[in-house]
């Protein structure tokens, strides 16, 4: 008897406790009156949906059309479109630190340790020194001496294309471009961090399971992120991190274990100097190892693997997505591809570029052209597909004619800010370099400084050098080696979010290009 009033006062008493919490949810953070989704106030659940759904970024910019520059994503979160608000959230000392979305993307060694490197971390002042000790590294300046690696991984890529598909009639000749090009990606990170490929590109395979491995995790992080409590249950939990300790499971990734093993053969393998190491160059990792040296007990070596982890996993991602969605808009609007290779005619004519095929990035920083489809190409498809969060800190905000309380999860994505038709014209829904050169100066001015691709402030994406660096050079590189045509004219892309909006379905055919001919 006493067990059957237990249990009959029991649900009633849960759902009462439930529907309490649903209520102090949508009333009681102080964000009521900012229109959204009726469900996203009452629980996290409901953007933790949305985002498992692979198409956030869609759904976002649709809500935004019809609720205005703030929705209310959660109880406590909203999502801002209204570029302006960049300046405020992501200013340097705002005092907006990051939510608790980021830490769930912290990954964990084989000895079951979080690697905290720039990006993962919330601690202000360890970005900042982090930042500090390793900022030249990243530096443009310095990149520039990077060239060669990334001028090796280029000439084999062009180097396979032309050995697998170039010219081949039938489906011999259809080459998966988006896989290609992420291949890419990971092997000149590969070199740039370790003074080695991983092999994608010679083998033409996913090596290790590593770029699956990677898409998986980042979606894990993702959907998990918005609801980051669920993380200490799943991954980071105390039972499954003592068992990695002790051998019993493995906690880490793919990604992870290829840099532990680069960080040891560098340190204790038979070349036993950093110039036998890296032949002579001085690498991401050479670099890292140094700042080491200067500050040993800051720049331990759980902190130069995790800064290598971070470069393997952002700075191949990013840039792919990007170079797809170069190629991509440029094949879907042929008119803009015989603009650029009209450019890149003008420059063979006239002697401007180098005798190879690879473009100098002296050389690249001189086509107008090319900087405006690379500009548009990161604002049609930034890689990045959710909101960059961050909390008000005390006495609050006002965004937007609005009043926000401290404590409030606020944040922009690319995809609403890029579609601000204030900004960046009517027409923003077109794939229009021409609006890159075109405006009058403060037009173009206001488009920089809200081409919100690799983020804002304090918190801009480090290695946004090596995208560019990249892009800059294997674009041009590219369309003077082929006539690229997709192989499927009438089919669309896919794409999924999956913290990073990547695309698949992108097939091509290529033609090798003669001298002479470099019209499309």
């Amino acid at each position: 008897m006493l067990l059957e009033n237990l249990s009959s006062s029991l649900l009633p008493a849960t759902i009462l406790l439930l529907l309490g919490f649903c209520v102090y949810n949508k009333y009681f953070y102080g964000i009521s009156r900012i229109p959204g989704p009726f469900l996203a106030a009452f629980s996290d659940i409901w953007r933790t949906v949305l985002v498992w759904s692979g198409q956030a970024h869609i759904a976002h910019v649709k809500l935004h059309e019809k609720y205005g520059p703030l929705v209310r994503l959660g109880p406590n979160v909203i999502s801002v479109s209204e570029p302006e608000a960049i300046k405020i959230i992501y200013a340097l000392n705002s005092g907006y630190v990051k939510s608790g979305f980021y830490p769930v993307q912290q990954t964990i060694t084989r000895e079951g340790h979080f690697l905290q490197g720039m990006f993962n971390t919330v601690d202000e002042k360890y970005h900042a020194k982090l930042r500090r000790a390793v900022s030249n590294a990243y530096a443009m300046s310095t990149l520039v001496q990077f060239e060669p690696l990334v001028d090796s991984t280029a000439r084999e890529f062009l180097k396979q294309l032309n050995q697998r598909y170039a010219d081949k009639p039938g489906p011999d000749g259809v080459c998966d471009f988006a896989t290609w090009l992420q291949y890419f990606a990971f092997d000149v990170i590969g070199e740039l961090t370790y003074s080695q490929r991983l092999g994608f590109v010679e083998n033409g395979i996913d090596v290790d399971h590593i770029i699956a491995s990677a898409e998986k995790t980042l979606k894990y992080f993702a959907v998990v992120g918005q609801m980051p409590i669920l993380d200490w249950f799943i991954l980071k939990n105390p039972v499954r991190l003592g068992l990695s300790r002790l051998g019993v499971v493995n906690a880490t990734s793919p990604v992870v274990t290829f840099a532990q093993q680069r960080m040891k053969s560098r340190v204790g393998g038979e070349k036993t100097t950093e110039a036998e190491a890296t032949g002579g160059r001085r690498d991401f990792l050479s670099r890292f190892m140094e700042a080491g040296k200067r500050d040993p007990e800051f720049m331990n070596p759980q902190r130069v693997l995790s800064l290598t982890v971070a470069n393997m996993f952002a700075g191949s991602d990013t840039t792919a997505i990007s170079m797809r969605s170069i190629f991509y808009n440029l094949l879907k609007n042929p008119e803009k591809l015989k603009k650029l290779m009209e450019e890149i005619s003008d420059g063979e004519r006239s002697g401007f570029f180098s005798e190879d095929k690879l473009v100098r990035w002296e050389e690249s920083q001189k086509m107008p052209y090319l900087s405006a489809v690379i500009k548009e190409a990161l604002r049609i498809h930034p890689a990045a597909g959710l909101p960059l969060e961050r909390i008000v800190p005390q006495g609050g905000v006002e965004l937007c004619g609005q009043f926000i309380p401290a404590g409030t999860i606020v944040g922009c994505s690319a995809w609403t800010i890029h579609r601000s038709q204030r900004i960046f014209g009517p027409d923003v829904e077109l794939f229009r370099p021409e609006r890159w050169l075109e405006g009058s100066e403060k037009d173009i001015s206001d488009m920089n400084s809200f081409l919100f691709s690799f983020g804002a402030g304090a918190r801009t994406c480090v290695g946004k050098n090596i995208s560019y660096l990249e892009m800059y050079k294997l674009v041009p590189a590219i369309l003077r080696t082929f006539e690229v045509h997709l192989a499927y004219p009438d089919e669309e892309w896919a794409t999924e979010n999956i913290w990073f909006v990547k695309q698949s379905h992108f097939d091509v055919r290529l033609t090798t290009r003669h001298v002479g001919k470099t019209t499309s």
